[in-house]
């Protein structure tokens, strides 16, 4: 039996992962795993919990004891609950990086991603896939963009935030995540500052097919 084919797809934040990682998981019949859903899920269960961000240790165990997993839709749930939405809310914003830095947290949550891209063929989604999480992906992209076009393209989700605001906000979230966004060696480094989303998608599924 074959296993499963993966498809990594990393790169800074607002460089255009999940939008062209659903729609190219979409395209090619493939499950979407969004691995920063992950870590805002289990992010949002420790603000409900009460558990200090900064205990790296009570996280990893927080995050061993309720798995995130997606739902047949494609919905994040953690602890029985859908916080597909809940996720998304600015004061997850705020501390996700808090708890994401932490090496036990990330640990537990690199092991969960291992286990969901084993199922079945995968497209996913990150800052660390190619290089850490799954480095036997089959095919590896790492998406840059400038970062002018990175924070217009954030603008669209955060109506009413100034774009000095989000260009300043996404040079402070690069330099604080460039520990954990590294390209992998064999990725192929794709720019999609002047590409729309089905360009992309559409060379990486050329790129796909000849890997198959």
């Amino acid at each position: 039996m074959n296993r499963a084919m993966i498809v990594a797809i990393d790169g800074p934040a607002g460089s255009g992962k999940s939008t062209v990682a659903l729609e190219l998981a979409r395209r090619l019949g493939f499950v979407h795993l969004d691995t920063g859903a992950m870590y805002r899920a289990l992010t949002w269960l420790a603000a409900r919990d009460g558990v200090d961000l900064e205990d790296g240790v009570e996280l990893a165990r927080l995050a061993r004891e309720n798995p995130v997993s997606f739902d047949a839709r494609g919905h994040v749930v953690i602890a029985g609950e859908d916080v597909s939405t809940g996720i998304r809310a600015g004061e997850i914003d705020r501390l996700v990086p808090a708890l994401a830095r932490h090496p036990e947290v990330r640990e537990v949550m690199r092991e969960r991603q291992r286990s969901l891209g084993a199922v079945r063929d995968a497209v996913i989604e990150g800052r660390d896939i190619g290089s850490v999480v799954v480095p036997s992906a089959e095919v590896k992209v790492f998406l840059v963009a400038d970062v002018v076009e990175r924070a217009r393209r954030r603008s669209l989700d955060r109506p009413g935030v100034g774009a000095e605001s989000l260009v300043l906000e996404l040079r402070r979230r690069d330099e604080r995540d460039a520990v954990n966004t590294q390209p992998a060696d064999d990725a192929v480094l794709l720019d999609t500052t002047d590409l729309t989303v089905d360009e992309v998608v559409r060379r990486i599924a050329e790129l796909v097919e000849t890997r198959r």
